[in-house]
């Protein structure tokens, strides 16, 4: 039996619930397609975000260890952030690496952007990879953050995803999106 693809549901009315520095919380009553029921659903509001996947000239990932307030441990990842307003994403990419790792990026080229959870967010997550990277200076943590750098040879990325040393989805998802890139040419 062949199906039509699913409609798009009818926003019935929407109420902002909560602004929590990062994001807004937003819910919506809607209108299913298929039965004419409405349901409640709610969904997060946050700027752009953007990951980097920077690399030295040596082979080296430009990695950052930090503590992460959702899952309370410390983590593996490359450098991120929300992208502020009136920033491109290779702008705020290039901010950044350096604030939380003091490196620059002798050049930056898009890896793409994805949906961070299209059933909760509405925003998108960019990708950039940041070649020739060189320590230009200091780390600039915020009050909120502190990082430290670790390098990782780009010969252990597999081991160390294989393993679970990096297990933050989004940044997974930035390294896979950079093996793609680097593959296409092969």
């Amino acid at each position: 039996m062949k199906r039509s693809n699913p409609l798009p549901w009818r926003v019935l009315e929407e109420e902002h619930l909560q602004h929590c520095k990062v994001f807004d919380v937003h819910r919506a009553t809607m209108e299913s397609p298929r039965t004419g029921e409405s349901h409640p659903f709610y969904r997060i509001e946050s700027p752009a975000w953007v990951n980097v996947v920077a690399l030295t000239a040596q082979d080296e990932l430009v990695m950052i260890r930090q503590f992460r307030h959702g899952s309370r441990v410390v983590t593996l990842e490359v450098p991120g952030g929300l992208v502020d307003p009136g920033e491109t994403p290779a702008i705020a990419a290039g901010r950044e690496l350096f604030e939380e790792t003091g490196y620059r990026a002798g050049r930056l080229e898009s890896l793409g952007s994805i949906n961070p959870n299209p059933a909760l967010f509405a925003n998108r997550c960019h990708m950039q990879v940041a070649l020739d990277c060189e320590v230009g200076g200091e780390i600039q943590n915020s009050a909120t953050e502190e990082t430290t750098v670790e390098l990782l040879p780009l010969a252990d990325l597999s081991e160390v995803l294989r393993s679970g040393g990096i297990d933050h989805a989004l940044v997974v998802a930035a390294l896979y999106s950079f093996e793609l890139w680097r593959c296409r040419d092969r």
